[in-house]
């Protein structure tokens, strides 16, 4: 349908159930209901777009478009005036989350802070750190034993009571936001608990919640659908399907036999789940993280992965944001294919519409690869090919996650660069278990797969690093290597641009926490190796540079410093440069513009050096100055020095192109 047809279809929608939507808003301002109305008329032809495509052939659509929109106008007529002031404000500085003064930081709430007051207690170093933005891992109501680290939700409106209450999750929220930090959370949209109030319902034989899940009689259609399908936990829990004998059924399971997938071909699915999105939001959430984006519709012969409503629905939720909250952002979490990730922000003329942020997989894979190899020819190769995004768009950088470590490269990028793609995927798993003769990693084996020989890597930044390795050796040379090379992997990412995202405990230089292996509830979960609580006798030292702790947050803090006073390291843009040495990787932010940064970063443990005309051809004189030592790079005739692991931020101020 074309864009002009659309519109006249959505404006005749609007005066058809106009009159039902009205009484929704009664409560608030003549201006407040014109805001409400405007946006709508505004974002109608997208919501109507997407709806038709997912739920058109439903006899009743208009049923389900009006339960959409009376939803969307409840919570508007819900939200708190401050809510609505931020909108206003992030409705005229829409990339505001494209700044260099965003800074991110992750923990979960129980081993940072041990609870939502607690994680409030400590709103002060947050702001000592420069955190403009936390994500709080899984905190909602989940099972005591099967709960996937918080990832299988037995409620979306109810705070797992051990962390706190949702009074308490809001009351955080506001706390953050006056001191501004964007709160962030999951949002667990593609399954829930077995034991989810409609979990519970459907196994009590309610075939009306039985149908919030895709659920069969027999193992026919299962078996078919497993034909495509690859499996996701096949050491924990192989197969697609779990069997409940209390309703004679099998339920789809993609990750554990206690999570069951929704079933959004159901359009009360739909409707059910954005109540429940917009009532986390008008708890004062900023940024939602869409969990598991790839696998939320399925289709007979197909892997059920990546499918175009999957695209479609996350539009329709974004449309809808943009009426009731537009200061809240969507964030994609898609470990998938490179191609795929991308098109999480949408493609074509839904370039942008979709989610305004994604992690960047593909990135943290690269930076590890860099480190093992010495060399960085992947890494230019995928950021020329697979770094572009919408401008309206942010990568979300990280060099780990609460996840494992999954080699996620393109097969296809390493062919292009002599490698095969199994071979390689091999070496770094040698190597980052520390099996490869010369590592100096200490990495655990998460998930392998004796089908595939897959297999990927939990581990701590600072073990990985060889912090682990080189402290138990008390070798003050190695410790120090490591030491920068936890520095340089994150230079990249509080400069190449995006958002750069650090989980909290890297910054002191924790390391890998074993004591995983004496709780019963764990132990088959390596990834709690890189989960340690936080010791706070450990952040005390943070400000001593005679320990671990100090020597590592100080380079913490001046990476941040230095990203927040240069204005050169906001948005999204970044160019490539290549330099006749494979172990240094290069890049300009702000070409083109009064501030440019250069960055240079020496991947190896040798000294290296590159061409100095690199920075007359990029309009810098020889009179520049490196951020990061506070002195003019080291040139030694018609080459610039980097010291082993060196990395370089170097400035010159109000140049033209």
């Amino acid at each position: 349908m074309d864009r002009s047809a659309l519109q006249y279809k959505a404006k005749l929608a609007l005066q058809r159930l106009g009159s039902r939507i009205h009484p929704e808003l009664t409560a608030l301002s003549k201006e407040e209901q014109d805001i409400f109305l405007k946006r709508l008329e505004q974002h109608m032809p997208d919501i109507l777009e997407a709806l038709l495509q997912l739920y058109g052939n439903e006899y009743d659509f208009y049923y389900h478009l009006e339960q959409v929109l009376l939803t969307a106008a409840q919570y508007y007529a819900a939200r708190s005036k401050d809510l609505r002031q931020l909108d206003s404000e992030r409705e005229t500085t829409p990339h505001w989350f494209q700044s260099n003064q965003m800074i991110g930081g992750v923990i979960y709430v129980d081993l940072f802070a041990k609870n939502l007051v607690g994680v409030r207690e400590k709103i002060p170093y947050f702001k000592e750190l420069g955190l403009t933005y936390l994500h709080l891992m899984p905190l909602f109501k989940a099972p005591e034993k099967n709960n996937d680290g918080g990832y299988a939700v037995s409620s979306y409106r109810e705070v797992n009571p051990k962390l706190g209450t949702m009074q308490e999750l809001a009351e955080l929220a506001q706390a953050l936001r006056k001191n501004n930090i964007s709160l962030v959370i999951d949002f667990v949209y593609n399954h829930t608990s077995d034991e989810h109030e409609w979990a519970q319902k459907a196994l009590d034989g309610d075939p009306y919640y039985q149908n919030y899940y895709y659920m069969f009689p027999d193992r026919t259609l299962p078996d078919q659908y497993e034909v495509h399908l690859r499996e996701i936990f096949p050491e924990q829990a192989p197969g697609s399907f779990t069997y409940r004998p209390e309703i004679d059924r099998w339920a789809w399971t993609t990750f554990n036999t206690f999570q069951w997938d929704l079933n959004y071909r159901n359009p009360e699915v739909f409707r059910a789940m954005l109540g429940e999105m917009l009532f986390l939001v008008n708890n004062g959430i900023e940024v939602l993280r869409l969990d598991a984006v790839a696998f939320t519709w399925k289709e007979l012969g197909t892997n059920c992965e990546n499918l175009p409503q999957a695209h479609t629905i996350i539009q329709a939720f974004a449309a809808i944001l943009k009426v009731v909250a537009p200061s809240v952002l969507l964030k994609s979490e898609a470990i998938v294919h490179p191609d795929e990730v991308v098109r999480y922000f949408g493609t074509g003329d839904k370039a942008g519409k979709e989610c305004q942020l994604s992690y960047h997989p593909l990135l943290m894979v690269l930076l590890w690869d860099a480190l093992a190899t010495r060399k960085t020819n992947m890494l230019y190769y995928a950021m020329q090919h697979r770094y572009r995004i919408p401008d309206d768009c942010a990568w979300v950088n990280y060099v780990r996650c609460h996840d494992d470590i999954g080699w996620g490269f393109a097969d296809e990028d390493a062919a292009q660069l002599g490698m095969n793609g199994y071979d390689h995927r091999q070496f770094l798993n040698q190597f980052y278990t520390g099996k490869f003769e010369g590592s100096f990693a200490r990495g655990l084996p998460f998930n392998y797969n004796p089908k595939t020989g897959d297999m990927r890597i939990s581990g701590m930044t600072a073990s990985l690093a060889g912090l682990e390795a080189a402290l138990e050796a008390n070798d003050p040379d190695e410790i120090a290597m490591a030491i920068q090379r936890i520095a340089l992997i994150h230079s990249i990412i509080f400069s190449i641009g995006g958002i750069p995202l650090l989980y909290l405990n890297d910054e002191i230089g924790v390391l890998n926490d074993y004591n995983y292996e004496n709780d019963p509830a764990k132990v088959a979960d390596n990834r709690w190796v890189h989960r340690p609580a936080a010791v706070w006798t450990k952040y005390e030292r943070r400000h001593d540079p005679n320990t671990i702790e100090g020597r590592v947050f100080v380079k913490f803090r001046q990476l941040i410093q230095l990203r927040q006073s240069l204005v050169g390291l906001s948005d999204q843009d970044m160019k490539l440069i290549y330099v006749d040495n494979p172990h240094v990787f290069a890049y300009i932010r702000g070409f083109g513009k009064a501030e440019r940064v250069l960055v240079l970063a020496n991947f190896s443990e040798h000294s290296q050096t590159i061409d100095a005309h690199l920075l007359t051809a990029y309009g810098m004189r020889l009179d520049v100055i490196d951020c990061i030592s506070e002195q003019p790079p080291s040139v030694d005739g018609e080459s610039i020095h980097l010291a082993p692991y060196q990395y370089m931020w170097i400035i010159k101020q109000n140049v033209g192109d």
